[in-house]
């Protein structure tokens, strides 16, 4: 009698999104894993702050690209409502606030939008802003079928033929800002249609123009706010993978990947208690930077991640206010008056800037649950520069904090800004006797917590030397077995970015093994063209409708005339 084969075996390092949806994915695929995790919660960022029946988003607030969390969920034989995940639409999308005392609704309301639009830059800047909408729909359907489904392990991966020839459309050579600079004639609008490059970690004038593909997902599909905060959709992937035999072993700090020296394969790890598992293959979740130096044994190409450039860090308040705040909508955005001045005082001098831009949400807008009743909760990112190394100096733009980062200082600065800023600009009053609670997260308290890099809370820059084949890969480049997912491997920093990364990374894994890939269905979704009814055929109209042949036999017609006439008259 044959003997069933014992199942491979996987350890993943790491319970935030990408690691969660990697033990599902693999387990899916017959493999035994086991997840852990150096906190005491999964999702990473992606958790919750709890206090006194407030609720506070940690890290994300809102849910972009729902088709990829959608596909990640199939792909797992379930779907997010089954799992009794629930998405609300927010609307408006945001609220955006200027230091004129004016005000911008972001919207998928096109009629709204037309409002917005044509009311500073007229009819025509309607014409124009539909104009962007198709541009960052190219960006966006290329990038999803080109980059976030697709491994880049060489420079190789990028003359692909279906790749190459989007590479100029995708616009990676210009900034953001100077793309919409072309369609967008006044600058207030160019920073409404810009400012989204912060979710990147990134200035609007330095982040290719590919990723105008945010602005694009926000007005086309829309903000969601999935019901009980960001972290009910990894708590929902934890449930699936338990379900299909993952360990959750939380609390358990990972010290050492463990290394056979001589196959150069991954083989397990050691915990911090001294402890080895063993296992055929290991996936790492946490931060790619402080694996390749921290839990893996020094190299040339670990410490030269770290002087790459980062995403930006953030001063991060949650605040619970024993009222409502009615002037604020889910998602609000404060922009600095000096735009470029601002983004250049993190991105250059690592510091708060003197005046800063700034995202707050109320989750409690738009989801009750997440404050008492009559109460709001309320969560402010002020984006700020990274940790610098002891001995980096740093100019005294910005808030002076002579040679130095003052942290305490600086938070300080982004409170009384904030508060400040928020009363002037909305009307809100008296919003600092509101507050009843205060949490704070600092760079700092980033890189303490989640092992992050310099704190930088995503990751790598997504310059285009940050990005495709430049990227840190999913796959170690010369140990076997070991792997990678999250915000600084490839594709990306963002929830569903990395989500779309679990599957690459999935992929990679199953191939090295010769397994099969539960979710690969072969073909293309959708009901084909086969039980169609004529009327749900797609038919496409010629190039040149009747008229046109007509009118351009009639040019021929002409000219040959012309030209036979005076080739009469030369002769004669």
């Amino acid at each position: 009698m044959n003997k069933k084969s014992a199942p491979k075996t996987a350890i993943v390092v790491g319970a935030g999104a990408g690691g969660v949806a990697t033990a599902a994915r693999l387990a899916k695929a017959g493999f035994d894993v086991t997840v852990f995790e150096k906190n005491d919660f999964t999702g990473g960022r992606c958790s919750l702050i709890h206090h006194d029946g407030y609720r506070f988003d940690q890290g994300p607030s809102l849910l972009l690209l729902p088709g990829l969390f959608k596909e990640t969920f199939e792909d797992l034989g379930t779907s997010l409502e089954a799992e009794g995940v629930q998405l609300m639409k927010c609307e408006p999308n945001y609220n955006i606030w200027f230091d004129d005392g004016e005000s911008f609704e972001l919207s998928t309301d096109v009629a709204c939008m037309k409002l917005e639009v044509e009311k500073w830059e007229g009819k025509d800047g309607f014409e124009r802003y539909l104009g962007f909408l198709q541009e960052a729909h190219r960006h966006y359907e290329i990038s999803v079928s080109q980059v976030l489904k697709k491994n880049f392990t060489s420079l190789l991966s990028m003359t692909r033929p279906a790749f190459l020839r989007h590479l100029f459309p995708l616009h990676p050579f210009e900034s953001i800002y100077s793309r919409a600079s072309k369609y967008f004639w006044t600058e207030r609008l160019r920073r409404v249609f810009t400012f989204g490059s912060m979710y990147m970690g990134m200035s609007p004038f330095d982040a290719p123009g590919t990723y105008s593909l945010l602005q694009y997902t926000e007005l086309a599909e829309g903000i969601w706010y999935p019901k009980g905060g960001f972290h009910s959709v990894i708590e929902a992937l934890v449930r699936v993978g338990e379900r299909l035999g993952v360990q959750y072993r939380l609390s358990t700090s990972v010290s050492s990947i463990n290394l056979d020296g001589a196959a150069r394969i991954a083989t397990g790890v050691t915990l911090e208690n001294g402890e080895t598992m063993t296992a055929d293959v290991v996936v790492i979740n946490a931060d790619l930077v402080y694996a390749y130096n921290n839990l893996l044994p020094g190299s040339s190409y670990g410490r030269s991640l770290q002087k790459r450039s980062t995403s930006c860090s953030s001063i991060s308040f949650y605040w619970a206010m024993d009222r409502q705040i009615p002037e604020l909508t889910t998602h609000n955005i404060f922009l600095a008056e000096h735009y470029r001045e601002s983004f250049d005082d993190i991105f250059k001098q690592q510091l708060i800037p003197s005046e800063p831009s700034f995202y707050l949400n109320v989750p409690s807008r738009i989801d009750p649950s997440a404050a008492p009743e009559g109460k709001d909760s309320i969560v402010v990112l002020v984006p700020v520069g990274h940790l610098l190394d002891e001995n980096q100096g740093i100019g005294r733009k910005g808030l002076d904090v002579q040679s130095k980062q003052d942290w305490d200082a600086m938070v300080t600065k982004a409170r009384e800004t904030v508060f400040k800023t928020v009363e002037a600009r909305t009307g809100a009053r008296d919003l600092q006797s509101a507050l009843v609670k205060e949490i704070v997260n600092t760079p700092q308290s980033w890189k303490d917590v989640f092992n992050l890099d310099k704190g930088a809370i995503l990751g790598l820059s997504h310059s285009f030397f940050n990005v495709l084949c430049f990227r840190p890969q999913t796959k170690h480049p010369s140990i076997g077995r070991l792997h990678f997912v999250g915000a600084s491997a490839h594709p990306g920093t963002g929830v569903p970015i990395v989500l779309a990364g679990a599957k690459l990374t999935s992929d990679q894994v199953l191939e090295r093994f010769g397994m099969a890939k539960p979710w690969d269905r072969g073909g293309v979704k959708g009901k084909g063209t086969q039980g169609l009814r004529e009327i749900d055929r797609i038919q496409r109209l010629p190039l040149l409708s009747n008229v046109h042949i007509a009118l351009l036999v009639l040019i021929l017609a002409v000219v040959v005339i012309f030209v036979y006439r005076r080739g009469s008259e030369g002769a004669l």
